[in-house]
C-alpha cells in the first residue's frame, strides 16, 4: 500500500493549476509566435503578452505598461534594487532594508555596498516586525530607496507596508516590496500602500516556474538590467516567455476570485495546526500568533536539529521545510529566526509548515499526530539535552 504523501511546503513552491496548464498549453504547439513579430502568428502572441499583462496589472491597481515581466522574484529584486540604484546615484547613494529580506534582496544590497552604496539593516522585533518609526530615522538626504517585504518567507510576519510607503512618499524615497509571497494570497493595492516597485512570482500562486514581474511605477526613474532588442518598455530584453506569461495571469485570476474563502479556509487549518503544536513541550511559534500570512505556521523544538525533524516528515509522507527554501544547503542558522532573537541551537530546530488550496482538515490531523512523535523520538537521541 502506498504511502499517503502531504505537501506543506507551499512557502517554497505550489503545484501548477490544472487550469493554468490548459492555459498554457496552446502556446507551445499552435500560437507559437514571437511577440516582436510583424505576421499574423507575432501578432497573436502579442495580443497573448499584452492581455496577461492588463489580468495582473487589474490585480493590483496597476497601469498594464506598469508590468516588467521577468524571471521570476529574483530577478525583479536585482533589477529594482540595482538599477534604482543606479540610475539615481546622482541623488544619493543610501539605500534602506531590514535585517529579514530574501536573500534576492540581501545579497543585491551586499553587492551594492561593494560598489560603494551604503545599506541600512533595519533590526526587527521578536515577531520580526519592522518599525515604521525606524525606516523614518533612517532616512537620510542621500537615500534613494526602501526596499521592505510584504511578508517574510519564512515566518509568515506581514510588515505595515502602508505605513512604510506614506513615509517614503512623504520624503521623496523610492519604496520597494517583495511580494512573492503575497502575490494572489493577500489583497495588494500599489496605490493605497504607496509602492513604487513589486516584485513577484507566479510559482508560489499555483503558476508556473521561470516567470515573475516587477511593477514599475510610471515615472520612476529606472534603467534596464537585461539589455537587447528593447523588450517590455526598454527595461527588460529578451523574447518574452509568453506559455509562462499566459499562465500566470491565468494563476492570478483564479487566485483573486477565490482570495476570500481561500484566506478563510487556510487560517482556520493554520490555527488548529499552532494549537495542537504548541502543545509540544519546549516548543515556540515563530512570527506573531494573527499578523501572519494565512497558511505560514513556523515554530521551533528545543533539544532537536530541524533538517532532521524533516528527514523524519518527509519518511512519513510529509513534505516541510526548515529555515528558508531557498538555503537549506546552508549550515548557518536562519538569519530570520536569529533577527527574532532565536539563539543558533533554537534555530537549527525550526520547522515550518505552509497550507496550500489543497491541504485538508484530516492532513492537518496526520500532521499533528506525526509531529510530536517524531520529536519526542529525535529528543531520546539528542545530543543537545
Amino acid at each position: 500500500m502506498q504511502m499517503k504523501r502531504i505537501y506543506m511546503d507551499h512557502a517554497a513552491t505550489t503545484r501548477a493549476d490544472k487550469e493554468v496548464v490548459e492555459a498554457m498549453l496552446p502556446y507551445f504547439t499552435e500560437i507559437f509566435g514571437n511577440a516582436s513579430s510583424l505576421h499574423a502568428f507575432g501578432r497573436e502572441a502579442k495580443e497573448a503578452l499584452e492581455s496577461s499583462r492588463e489580468v495582473i496589472a487589474k490585480s493590483i491597481g496597476a497601469k498594464s505598461e506598469e508590468i516588467i515581466f521577468t524571471s521570476g522574484g529574483t530577478e525583479s529584486d536585482n533589477m529594482a534594487i540595482k538599477e534604482i540604484a543606479f540610475s539615481n546615484r546622482d541623488r544619493g547613494n543610501h539605500i534602506i532594508t531590514s535585517s529579514i529580506e530574501h536573500h534576492a534582496v540581501l545579497h543585491t544590497c551586499e553587492f551594492l555596498e561593494k560598489m560603494g552604496f551604503k545599506v541600512t539593516y533595519l533590526p526587527v522585533d521578536e515577531d520580526g516586525l519592522v518599525n515604521p518609526k525606524d525606516v523614518q530615522k533612517a532616512i537620510t538626504n542621500k537615500t534613494i530607496l526602501v526596499s521592505i517585504m510584504h511578508a517574510n518567507n519564512e515566518i509568515g510576519t506581514i510588515e505595515p507596508i502602508k505605513e512604510i510607503g506614506r513615509i517614503c512618499k512623504k520624503h521623496k524615497v523610492y519604496f520597494h516590496t517583495d511580494a512573492v509571497q503575497t502575490f494572489g494570497k493577500i489583497p495588494i493595492n500599489v496605490n493605497k500602500m504607496k509602492i513604487d516597485l513589486l516584485s513577484a512570482s507566479a510559482h508560489k500562486l499555483y503558476g508556473p516556474k521561470g516567470v515573475g514581474f516587477l511593477f514599475v511605477r510610471k515615472g520612476t526613474r529606472i534603467g534596464s538590467l537585461m539589455h537587447g532588442g528593447g523588450h517590455e518598455y526598454g527595461l527588460r530584453s529578451g523574447t518574452e516567455n509568453i506559455p509562462g506569461i499566459v499562465g500566470f495571469a491565468k494563476a492570478i485570476q483564479i487566485a483573486v476570485k477565490n482570495m476570500k474563502n481561500e484566506i478563510k479556509k487556510e487560517t482556520n487549518l493554520r490555527n488548529k495546526l499552532i494549537e495542537g503544536l504548541l502543545k509540544i513541550k519546549g516548543s515556540r511559534l515563530n512570527g506573531p500568533p494573527s499578523l501572519r500570512l494565512p497558511g505560514n505556521a513556523n515554530f521551533s523544538f528545543s533539544g532537536i536539529e530541524g533538517e532532521s525533524l524533516i528527514m523524519h516528515l518527509d519518511m512519513q509522507g510529509i513534505a516541510a521545510s526548515t529555515g528558508s527554501a531557498c538555503s537549506t544547503k546552508s549550515l548557518k542558522p536562519s538569519h530570520v529566526l536569529t533577527a527574532i532573537g532565536l539563539k543558533p541551537e533554537t534555530a537549527h530546530g525550526s520547522l515550518r509548515l505552509t497550507i496550500g488550496k489543497e491541504n485538508t482538515e484530516k492532513d492537518i490531523e496526520y500532521a499533528l499526530k506525526v509531529v510530536p512523535e517524531i520529536v519526542e523520538n529525535l529528543r531520546k537521541i539528542s545530543p543537545f539535552k
